[in-house]
């Protein structure tokens, strides 16, 4: 368990040390594509960082399990997306090439053997956290560890329980091979006839609807210790009960197997009908390509050959796996009864100022900008600003984007109750928003339903943005409340992602706002946005521009720093501009939690740049940017800026994003100062780029309580929190000569 300790704030010695020596590269890759780093084998190191967390001995037992499972599902995703579209492009014949000169055949080769590593790691993983769980007292048990009682239990839940839902399968020429969705799970298995001795051979698919892991009655210890936790594989309760749901039929041979398939959406740019054409578009997905499936190692020749043929996958494409299929599932496992195996409980802060408003978010907005820090401020502060915008008779319109959100979610309760009240509610709702597209599909037919103006969007471009607009009638005047975050409107994803939500009245960011709102609905692109930058139109060409005028005060001798935290840094035109910014000797320090095309600290190319990714307790999401404006940083005449776009291709030039500046000082502190700060200062959750795609973290074994950033901002209320907090608040971090 990681200790309790008080973690001190940073300090700013991070700042001024000194940067690795350079490495010496050759031409191809300082000059070539090579500068690049690949985006697919990037993003798998950044999972093979999310695996080494369940390996990681800081991290409560039950939470590496997460990780495992988080790890494994990520794969999955990254097969049925990405590995998918190179793999169509690849026998398309396709060969031009990614940023990094490699043709999509290229990249397939080293994807697929690294992403055999990480398999193979995966499964170690797994037989050395089985292995502690049950030290712990939790336990995956064999059919041959169960007592006879306890079979008898089983038979009688397994005809309750799961019986009614089996389907199954008869492989003959009456019964054509079933169709198996993607992710879909099941067994395989050769029977035979106890009257005549015939073969047969059926699939059991293995419903989803059940859970993978059946829980049995806790076992009593007999001492101090917490009962011990049971569970069953489904699959083998299955094979335990074959000749029920096989009677006469006795089992010779079988096998486990799981398909993944093409998971990508296609949709025509002129449908008429968006709703419709992505209700059918779905459809397809579910019946999409197998890409990838994994069977169980040494499986019956016969079952093994008669799946690869009737699912058309490619022997290439089969990964035996001697170990447990579907690791995904492995979320199950995580109990909440062994609280001591978990990460210590939290509960997010509700700010300071919204408390000494008693809970009125407009009075705590119109003291001054407040910017909330989640998850350790609280989401319902966004809920309830919407919430109470439904209520308040003063309130005459709401204008909301909605990327992705919760299935009953509260944000769209809100709004279909503000439209039923009479108040003008127009909501954007995205459809491309992968494996979101029918939970969103429902959202808007519901608030359709309840009167409100749904609009969505573009064919050709997502909206990613995350903005929200409250009109208040105050006085004699109408009064725009505005919300920009960099995360989704989601109540449960907002649990365990770091992500910014600025509430403001600016006047200027709410005409900013209604005119991008104006074009989603209108296709009339803005003109004059005066402190909102969007994307596809702009927010590139203010990155590379703000980024040269960096570079431009390096050379003129003034301090030059620029920080940067992100999701992704892929854009090549990005990226060469930070090189360049890096030869004019701008100190460029960047916090980049999973892909990063550029390479750091390469002689006469990115010497002065820095990059570092920290993979924690929660999933660092904030999209921050502070360029230290001829001043250097941290100071109160940087620019800063946070966004909802990361710096890749599809956010930059095909999706509407926000990049919004942030003037007020005390949010301007709070962002450089404390988030920025301490996310570079973090030692413990930390891994550090090197110029040939090397991650590695740092040597902790000396540190009793090496800084964690995510730890501070739990324990440390933020400047937004302290009612009308100002720059004297500011960590001493934060200071530095005009």
């Amino acid at each position: 368990m990681p200790d309790s300790q008080s973690v001190h704030a940073p300090d700013a010695d991070f700042l001024n040390a000194d940067l690795p020596a350079p490495r010496a590269l050759d031409a191809a890759r300082r000059e070539g594509p090579r500068r690049f780093f690949n985006r697919e084998l990037s993003w798998l190191s950044f999972n093979w960082r999310v695996l080494e967390e369940a390996d990681n001995p800081r991290v409560p037992l039950m939470e590496r399990l997460r990780f495992l499972s988080i790890s494994a599902a990520n794969l999955d995703e990254f097969y049925t997306v990405r590995v998918a579209g190179l793999r169509e492009l690849a026998r398309a014949g396709n060969r031009t090439p990614a940023a990094d000169g490699r043709s999509p055949a290229e990249q397939l080769v080293l994807i697929d053997a690294e992403a055999l590593r990480l398999l193979e790691r995966q499964q170690a993983t797994w037989k050395t956290l089985r292995d502690e769980m049950e030290e712990a007292g939790i336990c995956l048990l064999t059919p041959e560890g169960l007592s006879a009682e306890e079979r008898e239990t089983l038979a009688d839940r397994f005809m309750r329980e799961v019986f009614p839902v089996l389907s199954p399968l008869a492989i003959d020429p009456a019964h054509p091979f079933p169709f198996i969705p993607n992710e879909g799970f099941a067994l395989a298995v050769e029977l035979q006839r106890k009257a005549d001795g015939r073969t047969l051979r059926a699939l059991l698919p293995v419903p989803a609807q059940i859970d993978r892991f059946l829980r049995l009655d806790d076992a009593p210890t007999g001492d101090d210790t917490p009962p011990h936790i049971r569970f069953l594989p489904l699959e083998d309760l299955l094979l335990m009960r074959i000749e029920q749901i096989f009677p006469g039929y006795a089992i010779k041979g079988h096998c486990a197997f799981r398909v993944l398939r093409d998971s990508d959406l296609e949709v025509e740019e002129e449908a008429e009908d968006l709703v419709r054409e992505f209700e059918t578009a779905l459809k397809r997905r579910r019946r999409g390509e197998v890409v990838r499936m994994k069977i169980t190692a040494n499986a019956p020749t016969g079952l093994r050959r008669t799946i690869i043929e009737e699912t058309g996958v490619e022997e290439n494409e089969v990964i035996e796996v001697d170990g447990l299929i579907g690791l995904a599932a492995l979320k199950e496992l995580v109990v909440d009864d062994r609280k001591d195996l978990l990460w210590s409980s939290f509960t997010p802060r509700v700010p300071e100022r919204v408390q000494d408003h008693d809970g009125d978010m407009f009075a705590a907005i119109r003291q001054k900008d407040m910017l909330l820090h989640h998850p350790y401020e609280t989401f319902d502060m966004v809920i309830r600003f919407l919430a109470q915008a439904a209520t308040d008779p003063d309130v005459v319109a709401i204008k909301q984007t909605l990327y992705r959100t919760s299935r009953d979610s509260p944000i769209v309760a809100a709004l279909c109750e503000a439209a039923e009240a009479g108040k003008t509610v127009t909501a954007l709702v995205e459809l491309k928003a992968r494996f979101d597209e029918a939970a969103n599909i429902r959202q808007s037919r519901r608030l359709e339903r309840s009167g409100a103006h749904v609009v969505y969007g573009f064919t050709n471009y997502k909206t990613h943005a995350k903005i929200s607009t409250v009109v208040r009638r105050e006085g004699d005047r109408l009064v725009t409340y505005s919300h920009f975050g960099t995360g989704n409107y989601h109540p449960i994803t907002a649990r365990i992602y770091t992500d910014l939500s600025l509430f403001t009245v600016s006047d200027t960011l709410a005409r900013d706002a209604t005119k991008v709102f104006n074009y989603i609905s209108g296709y009339a692109p803005p003109e004059g946005l005066e402190s909102l930058t969007i994307s596809p139109s702009g927010i590139k060409q203010r990155l590379i521009a703000s980024i040269a005028e960096e570079a431009e005060h390096a050379r003129a001798g003034r301090p030059a720093m620029i920080w940067a935290k992100m999701n992704a840094l892929i854009e090549p035109d990005v990226i060469d501009a930070l090189y360049d910014a890096s030869q004019a000797g701008v100190r460029i320090d960047l916090v980049i939690r999973g892909i990063c095309g550029l390479r750091p600290g390469v002689e006469g190319l990115s010497e002065t740049i820095r990059v570092k990714s920290v993979v924690g307790r929660f999933l660092e999401h904030s999209r921050i940017v502070c360029f230290g404006n001829g001043h250097g940083l941290p100071h109160k005449k940087a620019r800063v800026y946070i966004s909802s776009a990361d710096w890749m291709g599809r956010n930059l030039n095909r999706r509407i994003e926000t990049l919004v500046e942030c003037t007020n000082p005390t949010v301007k502190a709070q962002i450089v100062g404390q988030i920025m700060a301490a996310n570079l200062a973090d030692v413990a959750q930390s891994w550090t780029l090197g110029p040939e795609g090397e991650w590695t973290r740092p040597d902790l074994s000396a540190l009793d309580n090496p800084f964690n950033c995510h730890r501070f901002f739990m324990e440390n209320p933020s400047l937004s929190g302290r009612g009308s907090a100002g720059a004297k608040d500011v960590p001493e971090l934060t200071h530095s000569p005009d």
